[in-house]
């Protein structure tokens, strides 16, 4: 067991944990941010995604011990009440059906429109690869993150 000192949206937080507990785990069980899913094990899926100082990572397979300084953010971390621009558009486009792999989803578009702020298709493409919906709502999801561009591109 070691204690580390994690920085999750926002805020400071001290765990005890041994030092290979992946992130999900840390996150899940002993900080109680159970937005982050647990989908296959092996950083496949996407359905564990969050944000690393602003870059997408799959936590399953990220060791707490490999986190140092960086920030975290979660899916409780975009808004308290899903008013981020990719959350609301979410919402509008009715993208979730059973909505397990929508966390991990959601953060990856969130990274890309910090990246490109009006994305091509093959750039969605591209940023949403290896990110399964076993609902197949892929197409809303595109949707869903053209309409949060434009949001966000009238917000900012």
């Amino acid at each position: 067991m070691a204690t580390f000192k994690l920085h999750v949206n926002g805020k400071e937080k001290q765990v005890d944990v041994d030092p290979a507990t992946p992130v999900l785990w840390v996150l899940r069980d002993h900080l109680e941010l159970t937005g982050t899913k647990y989908g296959c094990g092996v950083a496949a899926c996407g359905a564990c995604t969050v944000h690393l100082d602003g870059v997408p990572v799959r936590s399953c397979q990220l060791p707490v011990a490999a986190i140092g300084i960086k920030k975290i953010t979660t899916i409780e971390g975009l808004s308290d009440n899903n008013s981020h621009p990719v959350q609301a558009a979410w919402i509008e486009e009715q993208v979730p059906q059973c909505g397990y792999c929508q966390s991990g989803q959601i953060m990856a578009a969130v990274a890309l429109l910090q990246k490109k702020t009006s994305p091509t298709d093959a750039d969605i493409d591209a940023a949403m690869q290896g990110h399964i919906c076993r609902c197949g709502t892929y197409p809303r999801i595109r949707e869903a993150i053209k309409k949060a561009s434009k949001k966000m591109s009238v917000k900012g």
